[in-house]
């Protein structure tokens, strides 16, 4: 079984589940700010469920690429949207500040 760490927890999920589901299922905190209650409920057109991903997941879609693809998304970000993907192995997650995710820290 895959182990997904995020938010200083680790769980365990079954291969080729989606990760919002497996997030959401678990209280994790996905969503930030208002987007807790208002986003797309995985169809992945607002962007709010974005998270940087370490480890295995699905190729990204074409919704997927649509959407990382404009503001306040930049596509050298390397976020994945994890209502787009389904999880291949052992995963290390990181949200990022900002409604989208989207504010990566300063650089020291």
């Amino acid at each position: 079984m895959p182990k997904i760490t995020f938010a200083g927890q680790s769980i365990e999920c079954e291969l080729g589940e989606n990760l919002r589901r497996v997030l959401l299922d678990a209280n994790l905190p996905l969503y930030n700010g208002i987007a807790q209650k208002i986003h797309c409920r995985g169809l992945g057109t607002c962007g709010t469920c974005a998270v940087q991903v370490e480890g295995e997941v699905s190729p990204t879609t074409a919704v997927e690429r649509w959407r990382l693809g404009f503001p306040p998304h930049r596509q050298k970000q390397n976020l994945r949207l994890a209502c787009q993907c389904k999880i291949q192995g052992d995963l290390q997650l990181t949200k990022f500040d900002g409604l989208w995710g989207h504010r990566l820290p300063e650089k020291s």
